[in-house]
C-alpha cells in the first residue's frame, strides 16, 4: 500500500507540473500579450487589433511608447471610436500606433536628452523615411522625466517582454509637423521665438507649400552680433525674408539627396551646399549642417550652425 501511494503521489505531481509547465509556455510575454494583460492598455489593444498590428508586436524586437486608456480617449479614440471607425479611416490609425514604435530595445537608461529616434510610423512628406521622435530627458534618478516630441511623458518606464519593452505614457504621440520638433528640441529655442514674432509659425505646422526643407539654426547660431544684424533690418518684412530663407517648400530633400548648385527657398533667393558646407548669398562665411534628416509629417529639417543672409534683390 505505500508504495502505491507513492506511485499514486508522483503520478499526481508529475500531473500538476506538467500543467504547470504548459500554463508557463502559454503566457505570451511578448509587447502584446503583456499589453493585454494591462487593464490600462486595453483601449491601446483594441486600437493595435483594429490597425491589424497586434501580431506584428508580437514578434521582432521593439521599445513600445504605449499611450493609457486616458490617453486615448482624451484623443478622442474612446471604445466606440476604435469599434466604429470606418475602413477608410484605419490607414491613418495604424500610421498614429506605428509613431509610438521604435525598432531595438531601448530601456530608459539608453535615451538621453534632445535625442533622436527613429518610429515606424510615416507622414506625407516622404515614402521612404519614417518620422523621428525627439526624446526629452530632465532631471535624474527618482526625478528623471522623460518626453516625447515635447508631449507626452513617461509615467512607467521599462516594462520588459520577450521581444523589447514598453515605456507607458499619458498622451497619444501624434505625427510630428516641423514646428513639433522645433518645439521639442531646446537648441532650436531662439528660431522658435523669431518664428513666432513674425507669425511664420503656423506656415511651418500646415500643409500650404510643404513638404518643407528646413535649415534650422540652432541657438548658438544666434550670437550676439548676428542678432543685432537681424533686429536691426528696416521692416518686419526683411526679417521674414531671413527667416524664409531657411526654408525649401514643395521637397522633402533628404542629407543623401541634396542638390548640387542653387537650392531655390521660399524667400526667393537660393544658396549652394558642398558637402556639409552651405554658401549662401548675403555672406562670405559658409555655414555648416551639423544635424541631418530629422523626419516630419510635412517636412524634414537639417540643423545649421550659422544664420543663413539672403542678398534681399
Amino acid at each position: 500500500m505505500k508504495k502505491l501511494s507513492l506511485f499514486g503521489f508522483i503520478a499526481v505531481f508529475a500531473v500538476l507540473f506538467t500543467s504547470c509547465s504548459d500554463d508557463d509556455k502559454k503566457t505570451d510575454n511578448s509587447i502584446s500579450g503583456i499589453a493585454s494583460r494591462t487593464e490600462d492598455l486595453s483601449l491601446l489593444v483594441k486600437a493595435l487589433d483594429k490597425a491589424g498590428l497586434v501580431e506584428t508586436l508580437k514578434t521582432g524586437n521593439y521599445t513600445v511608447f504605449a499611450p493609457t486608456n486616458d490617453a486615448f480617449i482624451e484623443a478622442g479614440y474612446d471604445e466606440d471610436a476604435i469599434a466604429n471607425l470606418p475602413a477608410s479611416g484605419v490607414p491613418a490609425l495604424r500610421e498614429l500606433l506605428l509613431n509610438h514604435v521604435v525598432n531595438g530595445k531601448n530601456l530608459s537608461s539608453a535615451l538621453s536628452n534632445n535625442m533622436y529616434v527613429k518610429t515606424l510610423g510615416k507622414g506625407a512628406a516622404s515614402a521612404t523615411n519614417t518620422l523621428s521622435m525627439h526624446i526629452g530627458v530632465t532631471g535624474s534618478g527618482a526625478t528623471t522625466v522623460v518626453t516625447l516630441n515635447g508631449g507626452a511623458e513617461v509615467v512607467t518606464a521599462d516594462v520588459e517582454a520577450s521581444n523589447g519593452v514598453v515605456h507607458i505614457v499619458d498622451e497619444v504621440i501624434g505625427l510630428p509637423t516641423v514646428v513639433t520638433h522645433a518645439l521639442a528640441n531646446s537648441n532650436f529655442s531662439q528660431l522658435v521665438e523669431l518664428l513666432s514674432a513674425q507669425g511664420l509659425v503656423s506656415t511651418l505646422n500646415g500643409t500650404a507649400s510643404s513638404p518643407f526643407t528646413v535649415f534650422a539654426p540652432v541657438n548658438s547660431a544666434f550670437t550676439p552680433a548676428v542678432l543685432g544684424v537681424y533686429t536691426g533690418l528696416a521692416t518686419s518684412d526683411l526679417r521674414t525674408q531671413v527667416l524664409t530663407y531657411h526654408v525649401v517648400g514643395g521637397a522633402n530633400v533628404l542629407a543623401n539627396a541634396i542638390p548640387s548648385g542653387n537650392i531655390q527657398t521660399l524667400q526667393g533667393e537660393g544658396f549652394t551646399i558642398t558637402g556639409t558646407a552651405i554658401n549662401d548669398a548675403g555672406t562670405t562665411t559658409n555655414k555648416n549642417i551639423i544635424l541631418t534628416d530629422v523626419q516630419c509629417s510635412n517636412g524634414v529639417i537639417h540643423a545649421i550652425d550659422g544664420v543663413l543672409l539672403p542678398a534681399f534683390n
